[in-house]
């Protein structure tokens, strides 16, 4: 579960590092100016679909950090994927004496078509 005050404060550390006023903000994301004042004042708990905005028009956003803290920001592609490589890694750990499965590559695809494979070993 998304913790709203904190995610607030994640969401204002975005508008201050690009220097944007709320309603850039959510012009550029393509959402009415009215979610963003309402998300701000906690009136509103973000959706899927709101976070999923940020994070395609602001790659420097890692998903992981915006919905829960965890990571940092503004983020590279490598960290992005190293907290995904290690979040994964934490859960198949976690989950190994249930199902004894490792894993073994996560493939990232991107809406150009194109795609990444990562292997990862859990040794």
């Amino acid at each position: 579960m998304v913790n709203t005050e904190k995610f607030i404060n994640r969401l204002e550390q975005i508008l201050q590092y690009y220097d944007l006023s709320a309603s850039v903000f959510a012009d550029r994301i393509g959402v009415q100016r009215s979610s963003i004042s309402h998300l701000l004042t906690g009136r509103n708990k973000p959706s899927l679909e709101f976070v999923l905005k940020v994070v395609k028009a602001f790659p420097e956003v890692n998903l992981y950090w915006l919905l829960n803290g965890k990571g940092s920001f503004p983020s590279s592609k490598e960290s992005s994927i190293s907290s995904i490589l290690s979040d994964s890694a934490t859960k198949a750990t976690i989950t190994r004496s249930e199902s004894q499965k490792n894993i073994q590559r996560i493939v990232i695809f991107y809406d150009d078509g194109s795609f990444e494979s990562y292997h990862h070993s859990l040794e």
